[in-house]
């Protein structure tokens, strides 16, 4: 939902793959806020990416190369893109981030 998970890996990672599952959201699309920040505030701190599920989909997003947050991973299911959006869905969504 819209409450951050914070520094779920507990120290600096690389993200390699992130999957988001949205099918029981079939009518609104969702954003997956990722957090380079241990305890980011949602709605007042920017997000240093933003990936969009459409609604009723399931997305997966391949990063070949790896990207780095160096402080700690944070991240938070929003319905509305960008910094201001606090909004949790209205069903559940399943996240999978897979990161060394």
């Amino acid at each position: 939902g819209a409450t951050s998970n914070n520094n779920v890996t507990g120290s600096s990672t690389i993200i390699h793959m992130v999957e988001i599952d949205n099918t029981l959201n079939v009518a609104q699309d969702e954003y997956l806020k990722l957090y380079n920040n241990n305890s980011p505030t949602v709605g007042t701190t920017a997000p240093d990416m933003i990936l969009m599920c459409n609604q009723g989909s399931k997305e997966t997003f391949v990063f070949p190369n790896g990207i780095s947050f160096g402080t700690g991973l944070s991240f938070a299911m929003t319905q509305e893109a960008g910094t201001a959006g606090t909004s949790s869905p209205t069903q559940s969504v399943i996240v999978k981030i897979v990161c060394s």
